[in-house]
């Protein structure tokens, strides 16, 4: 499987901010859309990302004034990406080695959509539900 079988099913949506947003501001999109990242953008080049775990790492070095700083002074710069055409085993080999739960899938120039960890786990197990309800069903009629 590709990943664009997951964006066929999940959507290509893909929240951002620009870099000169707040912290505090981007805190509050990731709770009201209650994701765990969000891509960090500029005249639609992907300056960097967001998560959560970028937050509470600052935010325990940093205290509670950082919330009021620029996303660009919080964000993870260097950003891993994957194409439609990768395969769910592979994007789960670059996750786990990374040590992170979202991956912005790129085409050409254009972020297309955004997978997270979840939306793997979540694929993988439809997966396996489909292959158990095919083998039982090649048990019935054997």
């Amino acid at each position: 499987m590709t990943v664009r079988a997951i964006l066929n099913t999940k959507g290509h949506e893909v929240v951002s901010v620009e870099p000169d947003s707040k912290l505090s501001a981007a805190i509050k999109l990731l709770s009201e859309r209650r994701i765990g990242a969000v891509l960090v953008c500029k005249d639609r080049q992907i300056q960097g990302i967001l998560s959560e775990r970028d937050i509470v790492r600052v935010l325990g070095e940093r205290g509670a004034a950082v919330l009021d700083e620029s996303v660009s002074k919080v964000m993870t710069r260097k950003v891993v990406t994957c194409g439609e055409a990768d395969t769910v085993s592979g994007i789960m080999e670059t996750m786990t080695t990374g040590k992170f739960r979202h991956l912005p899938v790129v085409e050409g120039d254009k972020v297309v959509g955004l997978i997270s960890i979840g939306d793997v786990v979540k694929w993988r197990v439809r997966e396996y539900e489909q292959e158990q309800q095919a083998l039982q069903e090649y048990i019935k009629t054997a």
